[in-house]
């Protein structure tokens, strides 16, 4: 039994180390996180209509602009938060 245990275990340990989770975390996929990153940069709600995403990111743009002391790549960030969750809506709101 205790074999059983510690087996158990280091096999817990190995799965950890290889997937970068414990088992028993359920898995969130990397698309998820990254409308939850861009809602995030670009200060939107969840289900936020394509008039709203589009006010945020134009409000952004004047922030992070490199003619206002931004960078091309914040800019890129922007563009590319705005398109995924544009990308995001529905195609009839789009």
């Amino acid at each position: 039994m205790l074999r059983f245990v510690v087996l158990a275990g280091v096999v817990v340990l190995i799965f950890r180390w290889i997937v970068g989770r414990w088992p028993w975390q359920p898995k969130v996929s990397t698309r998820n996180q990254a409308i939850f990153r861009a809602r995030r940069l670009l200060g939107v709600e969840t289900g936020a209509a394509r008039d709203e995403i589009l006010a945020a990111h134009r409000r952004l743009i004047a922030l992070v602009h490199p003619d206002r002391g931004g960078s091309n790549d914040q800019v890129h960030e922007a563009n590319a938060a705005r398109d995924l969750l544009l990308d995001e809506l529905p195609h009839h709101l789009r």
